[in-house]
């Protein structure tokens, strides 16, 4: 039984940590737009599809496409600091996400830019040089593994021997559903 709770947690961290991470990174890219003065035109986060924000009018692209990833990996920097501040019990999970989303942003830009695949693509062709897409993946992806670094336990790692915190178990697939739910019912195109 105890397995099966740490594999609980840990299927659901991973399923919230990638939904969770495409929210904000999204989120990034429409506050850039507006604070910009661009519009939006639609969001699409779907659980079956790779997360996008569609605008009418964009006239600083290279602020709203930079957007996604510097939120991205901030927004869940200050979450999580403001929980291992308030000692909430949950400040592992917000590491975990925080680390999960600067190594996914920070992957997906620096190694997107030697594709020139989304919005890495979009840095590029507006006029963003490659170095700043490499240097913000190798100051991104480093610091994500360092957050990592030691939680282990608390997922049920090492010494722990799969012993988890039940609630946070079922609360995060509880979320997780929940967040699946909800994408899948509006986020689509």
């Amino acid at each position: 039984m105890v397995r099966m709770h740490q594999c609980v947690l840990v299927a659901s961290t991973l399923a919230l940590s990638w939904f969770g991470m495409m929210a904000v990174h999204e989120t990034g890219h429409v506050l850039a737009a507006c604070l910009t003065g661009g519009t939006v035109a639609r969001v699409v986060l779907h659980p079956l599809t790779i997360s996008r924000t569609d605008l009418v009018d964009n006239p600083r692209p290279l602020l709203v496409v930079w957007g996604g990833p510097v939120f991205g990996v901030i927004a869940p920097l200050i979450v999580w600091g403001i929980a291992q501040l308030a000692r909430l019990p949950i400040w592992y999970l917000l590491r975990f996400f925080a680390g999960f989303c600067l190594i996914a942003n920070g992957a997906y830009i620096g190694i997107g830019s030697f594709g020139g695949v989304g919005d890495a693509g979009d840095l590029l062709r507006h006029g963003a040089p490659a170095w700043h897409l490499w240097l913000f993946g190798a100051a991104c992806v480093p610091v994500g593994l360092l957050l990592w670094h030691g939680i282990g336990p608390h997922f049920g790692m090492g010494d722990a021997n799969g012993r988890v915190s039940v609630p946070a178990a079922y609360g995060c697939l509880i979320m997780a559903i929940i967040m699946v739910i909800l994408m899948a019912g509006f986020g689509g195109e």
